[in-house]
């Protein structure tokens, strides 16, 4: 039976050289939202194994939409910045550069699993969580998004139904 797994892939204006996927994954390693060298040779080396598209993972949208105060963020210039870096680095190597764009919502300010996963207090590093119709609106999103330069994006929604807003539907 043939495989059309390693063909090319083109999804509008965009070609993937295969269809393998790496798909965001939760790493708790972004001091105050930032990515780091750790994001850029776990993701580098997932394109330099050849996978056709890399996410990075999922990225609030503002400080309060985190899953745990190690989760990674895109909520202002020095966020894009080290993640702009990931991309060229990530296309250099042939693959496309992707992004989850997410907001925890009330689900917000829980630790890391390997610190128990439970609320995080606001003494220790934690915040009020928020309600998805308090959540950013998409259009403040659009220049954040392309600082980051990648080329395919993902909205996480599953946690608070905020998905109507990354879709520019409803308030």
């Amino acid at each position: 039976m043939a495989t059309h797994l390693f063909t090319p892939l083109r999804l509008r204006d965009v070609t993937l050289r295969n269809r393998v996927g790496v798909s965001p994954m939760c790493q708790y390693s972004s001091p105050g939202g930032l990515a780091t060298d750790w994001h850029l040779v776990h993701l580098g080396s997932r394109a330099v194994g050849g996978a056709g598209i890399v996410f990075v993972e999922a990225s609030a949208v503002e400080p309060r939409g985190r899953i745990s105060p190690d989760d990674m963020g895109l909520w202002s210039d020095a966020h894009a910045e080290p993640l702009a870096g990931i991309a060229r680095f990530v296309e250099s190597q042939g693959a496309v550069p992707g992004i989850q764009l997410a907001h925890a919502g009330r689900k917000g300010s829980t630790a890391a699993p390997w610190k128990g996963g439970g609320p995080v207090p606001d003494g220790e590093g934690g915040w009020p969580v928020v309600e998805s119709v308090q959540v950013i609106h998409p259009r403040d999103l659009v220049g954040k998004r392309n600082f980051a330069k990648a080329d395919q994006g993902d909205s996480h929604a599953a946690r608070d139904q905020t998905g109507h807003k990354f879709a520019g539907v409803g308030p």
